[in-house]
């Protein structure tokens, strides 16, 4: 039985971009990305975990929509890619 180490919000997009980014590197086959909308109170979470560590960052603000949906895109591209990939992503 594992325990999911899960982390509190966010408070910043950035930090919980670079830690995003660093755990999808650190391992890829294991990282999994969830986005969640609620309409009753407008917030928007997005929740990346690997089973050990799990990263939250939520939102009700409307810019914040396009840069959870690029780092979302930039994850999911490198998720079905099938080429290695080193480096960094550019989040901002």
């Amino acid at each position: 039985l594992h325990r999911v180490r899960t982390m509190p919000y966010y408070q910043t997009w950035e930090e919980f971009a670079r830690a995003a980014e660093k755990l999808y590197l650190a391992d890829p086959m294991k990282v999994r990305v969830v986005l969640k909308y609620r309409h009753c109170d407008g917030n928007l979470c997005i929740k990346v975990t690997d089973n050990a560590v799990c990263l939250q960052y939520k939102t009700d603000q409307a810019q914040d929509v396009k840069k959870i949906e690029k780092l979302h895109g930039k994850l999911m591209r490198l998720m079905v890619s099938k080429e290695t990939h080193s480096g960094s992503m550019e989040t901002d």
